[in-house]
């Protein structure tokens, strides 16, 4: 990788840990072709999210464990504000489910703390490269989690038994359809289609029009538009 200033944020709730970090990060910028700076550490998600805003560092080292929260809530939060960087996620959990969850919300890579030493410097040369880093101890577990959550997916997708002009419904509701249009293109009565809408919200376990689109779309019974 041609050598690039990486600014770096550390979130951990262990200092002794955010010091480990920034010994190895500086260690590597000694030895190896990677310009890092540590711009800032934390222990918090508030913390992080305001260094993130004050420092904008392309890369956060998050940790699962955070003071009064958890890295989950830190990447939806970090989501929110619009981070554009990425993250790298360093946790003791090895469960497949925490592995999951952190990519799903939008971290780029998961590594094990006991992996740290060994693996950081394969890890940050990888997600620098807008590559996801997972190693193997981490896929398996990625994957594990991945296929029972399709495998439920399918499952529900199954039980609902929506029927034929439901599912018509469904797709024209996806696409912004108001009861009025979607009456005139199924040649069917307003009445009827609150009805099928009736039918449909008990049927995904949803309340609104909104909810209905968004399950419908986690369910794969329609396309996001």
């Amino acid at each position: 990788m041609n050598q690039q200033q990486i600014s770096v944020l550390l979130v951990d709730d262990e200092e002794s840990f955010r010091q480990g970090l920034s010994n190895l990060l500086a260690f590597y910028q000694n030895s190896n072709p990677l310009a890092i700076e540590v711009v800032g550490e934390a222990n918090c998600v508030e913390q992080a999210l305001k260094l993130t805003t004050q420092k904008a560092p392309k890369l956060i080292l998050l940790d699962m464990e955070l003071v009064g929260n958890d890295g989950i809530t830190a990447l939806a939060r970090l989501k929110e504000i619009g981070y554009a960087g990425k993250v790298l996620v360093l946790s003791a959990h090895q469960e497949d489910d925490y592995i999951f969850q952190a990519m799903h919300k939008g971290a780029v890579g998961y590594l094990f703390k006991t992996c740290v030493a060994t693996q950081l410097y394969d890890a940050i040369n990888t997600v620098m490269q807008s590559k996801i880093y997972l190693p193997p101890e981490a896929t398996n577990s990625f994957f594990r989690r991945f296929q029972a959550d399709l495998d439920s997916i399918h499952q529900k997708k199954h039980q609902l038994h929506l029927t034929q002009r439901e599912q018509e419904v469904l797709n024209l509701l996806s696409q912004g359809a108001s009861n009025d249009e979607i009456a005139k293109k199924l040649f069917v009565t307003i009445g009827t289609v609150k009805a099928h809408l009736t039918s449909i919200f008990e049927k995904l376990e949803v309340t609104s029009r909104t909810q209905a689109i968004v399950t419908a779309i986690k369910l794969g019974l329609v396309q996001a538009q």
